[in-house]
């Protein structure tokens, strides 16, 4: 009897530890899947169309504060408008193994498939700027309004200062090298044709960096040396403009240079005495980039949402009164 009595507790000791040991597997294993991401792990890529672009550079400090408050790491990429690199770029950090990619695409079409690749592997994804239409989130220009923006200030100033001249002659510094940004210029076109009866588009070309800019209307000059307006969409290909229209003593009262995206260089020399320099339109790229590193770094901690989020910019015109006046702060 004695024997049967303690083979029962044997075995009931064996039982209750198979059982304990059952317990603790459950408990370690559930653990291991509720486990995430820790912020030293996080890593932030924005991949950027062209750097050359101070409105980028912007975009690109916004993205970077944002992430150096959240403690996470960032890297951003200049694509240098080169379509089969940015392609490149983005595959390699979704072989590196980043948390979240942030693309200025050149081509959405070209880097749609490496979207794909990204998210299928669950890396979070956005956009700036240009819509990139499979990312997890947009934050985009409406390409046509803005230009609508850019050239509504410029056919403002022609019809307030030149509604008496026969003729008002103006140049276009567009962005028709990038396929998603000609709605910009045709923004632009349309709203100075519609609001001035009086113009006449002499030029409409890309050069969308000052360098470009500059060539395109030192060309202009030589057909027309009484060009009254220039117009670009964006500062960059301003600047150059300006830049050609100061270096040929081109001033008064009869000439303008307008563009849109209010960089620190097109506001000092809208500052500047005498200044034919005389409006742009803000979009703050600062914002852009920062909310959108925040918005990614979200996602990797609570999830990407099952819909696509989409953030339109709003164009803040900045006519050179308000500047000077102090209305007009810039921010970020």
């Amino acid at each position: 009897m004695k024997k049967k009595f303690l083979l029962l507790m044997t075995c009931l000791f064996a039982i209750s530890s198979l059982l304990t040991g059952c317990g603790a597997s459950s408990g370690s294993a559930e653990n291991t899947s509720g486990s995430s991401k820790t912020d030293k792990q996080i890593k932030l890529g924005f991949v950027c169309m062209n750097l050359g672009n101070p409105w980028f550079v912007s975009v690109k400090k916004g993205f970077e504060d944002a992430c150096k408050e959240e403690g996470v790491d960032a890297l951003t990429i200049d694509s240098q408008y080169k379509v089969d690199k940015q392609v490149s770029d983005m595959e390699s950090l979704v072989n590196a193994g980043y948390s979240a990619i942030m693309l200025a695409p050149i081509d959405k079409n070209a880097t749609k498939d490496i979207v794909e690749k990204a998210k299928a592997a669950g890396i979070a994804t956005s956009c700036v700027a240009q819509s990139q239409d499979n990312t997890n989130m947009r934050y985009i220009v409406d390409e046509h309004t803005y230009g609508e923006f850019i050239g509504k200030q410029a056919a403002e100033w022609i019809n307030k200062n030149l509604a008496s001249n026969p003729k008002v002659k103006v140049a276009i510094i567009s962005q028709d090298n990038v396929d998603s940004v000609i709605p910009r210029g045709n923004g632009v076109e349309e709203t100075i044709k519609k609001m001035c009866p009086n113009i006449e588009i002499v030029a409409r070309q890309a050069g969308d960096t000052p360098e470009l800019g500059m060539k395109i209307i030192e060309s202009v000059l030589q057909q027309h040396p009484d060009l009254n307006v220039v117009v670009a969409t964006n500062d960059s290909g301003g600047l150059g403009g300006y830049q050609a229209m100061v270096s040929a003593n081109i001033s008064g009262d009869d000439r303008a240079v307008f563009s849109g995206d209010a960089t620190a260089e097109c506001l000092a020399a809208m500052k500047k005495p005498n200044s034919i320099y005389r409006g742009t339109v803000d979009l703050f790229p600062y914002k852009a980039g920062y909310e959108s590193a925040k918005a990614l770094i979200k996602y990797i901690r609570e999830g990407i949402p099952a819909q696509q989020e989409t953030i339109i910019f709003a164009p803040v015109p900045v006519p050179v009164e308000d500047l000077l006046s102090g209305k007009y702060v810039p921010k970020g």
